[in-house]
């Protein structure tokens, strides 16, 4: 007899369509072949060879310390009104305590600031050196009594590392690891694998590094297949969607190519080795990755601009102020005010200008359903172009269902349903689920209560089982063919358009007489619909990419009015589809969730990954979705405006402060009478910095909700249980 058109168990209906849901990734221990030979981290920017660590080490420990020496400051007894105890010794707490700190809290800024000196590009790092150098040893001359200085500066060094610390602890928590990608893709692989000797037919268990091109290894039902090569012996469905993104398994006989890290479902089977190591498509895959984060991890945060500006600046006041007091007879004057405005310089609310708004949008954004990654990502979110979104799982639900149903002649729609129900009952496949859900949805096919018995699966052609005394049999195209039997007349044009529009066809055989056709797809998700809508309204172009055939995926676009469609797309050609957009001129915001999504979300200006995404996906993008929504998207928008906002608010009043009070310190207004203070400066740069902190707070105020920024339109609303009129496959 003919063997119906699932597999064993986990059978696949052969549909016309191309699936691209795309599965979740689950490691099998960590891999350490040479597929790590390509896995390297490059480091770009002032935190290359910093950890977070290190500065959350650093920052505690300089906080601890910088208590005494603010403490037994005389110039804050001053300021504060209290009477600095004085004992043996206590003149040294300060000096000797704020050396260390100096050493051992602004060791990071000093080696940055000598490296921005050597590339003669001065940035954040060598302004925060200059200030606390300068703050350093004009303390010491202090300190030491030499000439008639009272530059007590020790208090505000201390406060600036702690500060400077602060902030850039916070800024490295938004940054994430380069190489967590690269790592996620690694643990597709196993770390063992079933080698068949030369001589002799007993698998020998050997590690994946040991495999070379000619070996033949054992793949058992749900192992993962340890590299590239070709099937010689038996035939099994590949699971393969963390390599390709499709939904369905894939049938692979003898003779037909299998990739490293996908599963065999239900069979075992012998593969010999044609590529190891950095020669496999997973490898290809994280050379990818790693291009394209290390391409996207040049830009310059806004503070360094805005601190190289302010560097020349002060650098530029005091060079002026040391000669105009000098050439007007002051010297010992010169040396105060040229110190106290290279002090002054000091980018206190400068330094948590941007780090704070990160830090607290990385938090609003947490609550919102948005983990930010890149700290990147919020700056450039507002500048997005297009948004492309992968199809499957993302712009739909990711998982069958029914759709249609047509019954022939002399048959109830409730009876074919419940007749392939109980055909399909013992099956996993998601196909199967998706039938049987939706008899148990049904209440005259529930009141049948048909049940089947003897079920049997055959790979890649169907089911078959005993149901009220008949046999039935529930397939595609192929069990038609294998058994010569034809479409009944009166199902014609259903199945043509279900067909037209890529769903997948399936055919209730009941003792050899076809009784029916039902459809299987995937949906729209409800919320899509209003996710586009939103973002032509804000003037964003919305393009979709997908390996479905190019009639299925149009009909989606369509349905939901997306601009452009990129369609039949190779797994490995999705990153040149984002390179292809950026050349004419967009800044794209990439969408995706599977393995084979991850080099174009670290290709695209921002890559969002969905939360039920592989690790890997998630670990390449910019920012994750915690849930399914592709409204999202307008949230990470909403939030990059505002948070952009914020800082440019922080920017212009850090260095508003410093434009005005540098002037000020270096004496323009001396001839009136009016000269700055070190400890007036002292107390306008902590207002500054408080100033800064409270408008950073204002992000919590912000309304992330994706209901409120993409509402759905009433014309978009479809009947309830009326299916979508979409492919989704």
């Amino acid at each position: 007899m003919s063997t119906p058109d699932h597999g064993h168990g986990h059978g696949q209906h052969d549909h016309p369509a191309d699936a691209d849901t795309h599965g979740q990734a689950m490691p099998q221990g960590h891999a350490h072949s040479a597929l790590d030979e390509d896995h390297q981290v490059h480091d770009h920017g002032k935190h290359a060879g910093h950890s977070t660590a290190m500065f959350k080490n650093r920052f505690w420990v300089s906080l601890v310390l910088s208590i005494p020496v603010v403490f037994f400051s005389h110039m804050v007894g001053q300021l504060l009104g209290y009477h600095v105890p004085q004992f043996v010794g206590s003149a040294w707490i300060a000096p000797v305590l704020g050396t260390v700190i100096y050493f051992y809290g602004g060791a990071p800024f000093l080696k940055g600031g000598l490296t921005e000196l050597r590339a003669r590009q001065p940035g954040m790092m060598l302004l925060i050196a200059m200030a606390i150098t300068v703050a350093f040893l004009a303390s010491w001359v202090t300190s030491l009594g030499i000439g008639d200085l009272m530059l007590d500066f020790w208090w505000e060094l201390a406060l600036l590392v702690v500060i400077m610390l602060l902030g850039h602890w916070m800024e490295m928590r938004a940054l994430g690891a380069a190489s967590s990608a690269l790592d996620a893709l690694a643990e597709l692989l196993p770390e063992e694998a079933e080698k068949i000797p030369d001589d002799g037919d007993v698998p020998v268990t050997v590690s994946i590094g040991e495999l070379a091109v000619g070996d033949t290894v054992l793949v058992r039902s749900g192992a993962r297949v340890p590299a590239d090569g070709t099937l010689v012996q038996g035939t099994a469905e590949f699971d393969e969607s963390m390599i390709t993104g499709e939904s369905r398994a894939v049938t692979r006989t003898v003779g037909e190519r299998v990739v490293a890290g996908t599963v065999a479902t239900d069979n075992t089977v012998r593969v010999r080795i044609e590529a190891v190591g950095a020669d496999t498509a997973l490898a290809g895959i994280q050379r990818m990755v790693a291009d394209a984060q290390d391409s996207s991890s040049r830009a310059q945060a806004l503070a360094d601009r805005a601190a190289a500006l302010l560097f020349w600046f002060a650098l530029g006041a005091a060079v002026i102020t040391a000669i105009v007091w000098t050439v007007i007879g002051q010297p010992t004057d010169a040396v105060t005010r040229t110190v106290t405005v290279l002090v002054i310089a000091c980018p206190h609310a400068l330094g948590l200008a941007i780090p704070l708004v990160i830090a607290l949008s990385t938090e609003r954004a947490a609550k919102a359903g948005l983990l930010i990654k890149d700290r990147m990502a919020l700056e450039r979110m507002r500048t997005i172009d297009v948004v492309l979104f992968d199809k499957t799982g993302t712009l739909t639900e990711g998982a069958h269902a029914v759709t249609g149903v047509a019954a022939a002649p002399g048959i109830s729609e409730a009876e074919l349903l419940a007749y392939a129900a109980a055909a399909e009952a013992d099956s996993e496949h998601p196909v199967a689920r998706a039938i049987v859900t939706a008899a148990t949805h049904h209440a005259e096919a529930i009141r049948l209560g048909l049940r089947g018995t003897g079920f049997q699966a055959a790979t890649g052609r169907g089911v078959k089982a005993t149901v009220a005394g008949a046999e039935v049999l529930v397939g595609g195209p192929n069990m038609l063919r294998e058994l010569a039997l034809d479409t009944p007349e009166a199902l014609t044009v259903d199945i043509r358009s279900w067909t037209d529009r890529g769903a997948g066809v399936l055919h209730v055989v009941k003792d050899r007489t076809v009784i029916g056709a039902i459809a299987v797809e995937d949906q729209v998700r409800p919320e899509s619909r209003a996710a586009v809508a939103a973002l032509h309204a804000r003037g964003v172009k919305v393009a979709m990419i997908t390996g479905d055939a190019r009639q299925v995926a149009e009909a989606v676009a369509r349905d939901l009015g997306i601009d452009e469609v990129f369609a039949e797309v190779l797994p490995q050609d999705k990153d040149t589809k984002v390179t292809e957009l950026q050349s004419r001129g967009l800044s794209v915001a990439m969408v995706g969730d599977g393995v084979n999504d991850a080099p174009a979300l670290a290709r695209a200006e921002v890559g969002i990954a969905i939360g039920a995404g592989t690790d890997v996906a998630m670990e390449s993008a910019g920012v994750v979705l915690a849930g399914n929504d592709p409204r999202a998207v307008l949230s990470m928008i909403e939030l990059s405006h505002a948070s952009y906002r914020k800082m440019v608010q922080n920017l212009v009043w850090a260095t508003g402060y410093n434009v005005i009070s540098v002037p000020l310190a270096a004496g323009v207004l001396a001839p009136i009478g009016f000269v700055l203070s070190p400890a007036v400066g002292a107390i306008l740069m902590s207002a500054s910095t408080i100033v800064v902190a409270l408008n950073a707070q204002l992000l919590r105020r912000i309304d992330l909700d994706p209901a409120r920024l993409a509402p759905p339109s009433t014309g978009d609303r479809r009947p309830a249980g009326q299916p979508a009129a979409v492919p989704a496959r």
